[in-house]
C-alpha cells in the first residue's frame, strides 16, 4: 500500500476521521466527560499528541535517509559505469569494443529502471540478467587471456559496476518497516479517538483539521520512501550525462 501514497492519505483520513467521530459519539451518546476527569483527559491528549509529533517526525527523517542514500547510489552507479567505459580501453581492441557497447545498452537499461519503465527493459533488447552476465565474462576472458595490472584495472572497475547495481537494489528495497507505519496509524487514530471524545466549548474545527494535517504528513512519508510511486522519485541526472558523455564521439 505504501507504494501508492494517495492510498495511504486516503486510508489515514477515513481511519483518523471515523475514530474523530467515534470519539465524539461516545462523548455525546453513551459516556460523557466527567468534570473531574476533564483535566486528567486533557493531559492524556497532550502527551499522545506530542508523541504522535514525534513519530511522525522520526518517520520523516526515516524515508529522507533512505532517499538521500537512493540518489547516492544512483551517482556512484554513474561513476562506475563511466570509470569502466575508459578502463575498457585498457583491454584488447575487440573486447573493448565489445565492454563499450554492453555499457551503452546496460547504462540504458538502468535509466529506465530509475525512471520506473522496467518494463520496457529487455523487450526489444537482451535482458539484464545476460547484459550483466556478458559483461563480467568479457573482462573475466580478457583478465585470464592477459593477467596484467593493467587488465586487472579493467576487470576491478568491472566488479565495481556490478556491485553498484546490487547495492542500489538494497537501497530500493529498504523501507520504512512495516512496524512504523503501524505504531504511526495506532497513535493517529487514539489521537483522534481522544480529540473527539474532549470536551469542547464550540466548533468542531479541531477533529477536522488534525486528520487532514496528519494524513499529509503520512502522504508526504509514504510517497518520499516509495522509489516506484508517488512524485517525489530520484532522477537518473548522472546517468544520462554519463550515457551522452558515452555516445559522444
Amino acid at each position: 500500500m505504501t507504494d501508492s501514497p494517495f492510498v495511504v492519505f486516503l486510508a489515514a483520513l477515513v481511519a483518523q476521521w471515523g475514530a474523530a467521530y467515534a470519539g465524539d459519539l461516545l462523548r455525546n451518546r453513551i459516556r460523557p466527560v466527567p468534570k473531574q476527569e476533564r483535566e486528567d483527559l486533557d493531559t492524556v491528549l497532550t502527551a499522545t499528541l506530542t508523541l504522535f509529533a514525534l513519530i511522525i517526525g522520526f518517520s520523516f527523517s526515516m524515508a529522507v535517509t533512505r532517499y538521500d542514500l537512493r540518489k547516492n547510489y544512483e551517482e556512484a552507479e554513474a561513476n562506475a559505469i563511466g570509470t569502466e567505459y575508459l578502463r575498457a580501453g585498457l583491454l584488447p581492441a575487440e573486447d573493448a569494443a565489445k565492454v563499450r557497447a554492453l555499457l551503452g545498452t546496460y547504462v540504458d537499461q538502468r535509466i529506465l529502471f530509475y525512471l520506473g519503465k522496467e518494463r520496457q527493459i529487455g523487450e526489444t533488447g537482451p535482458k539484464p540478467e545476460q547484459v550483466q552476465a556478458d559483461l563480467w565474462s568479457t573482462v573475466a576472458h580478457a583478465g585470464s587471456a592477459q593477467p596484467t595490472p593493467v587488465v586487472a584495472l579493467a576487470v576491478a572497475g568491472m566488479n565495481d559496476v556490478l556491485n553498484s547495481q546490487g547495492y542500489t537494489q538494497a537501497a530500493w528495497e529498504n523501507r520504512i518497516p512495516f512496524a512504523a507505519w503501524a505504531m504511526m496509524g495506532l497513535i493517529a487514530v487514539f489521537s483522534n479517538l481522544l480529540l473527539g471524545y474532549r470536551e469542547r466549548s464550540s466548533g468542531k474545527l479541531a477533529p477536522v483539521v488534525l486528520p487532514v494535517i496528519a494524513s499529509i504528513a503520512f502522504l508526504l512519508i509514504a510517497d518520499i520512501d516509495s522509489p516506484h510511486g508517488g512524485v517525489i522519485r530520484v532522477a537518473p541526472h548522472n546517468l544520462v550525462l554519463t550515457a551522452q558523455s558515452m555516445k559522444a564521439p
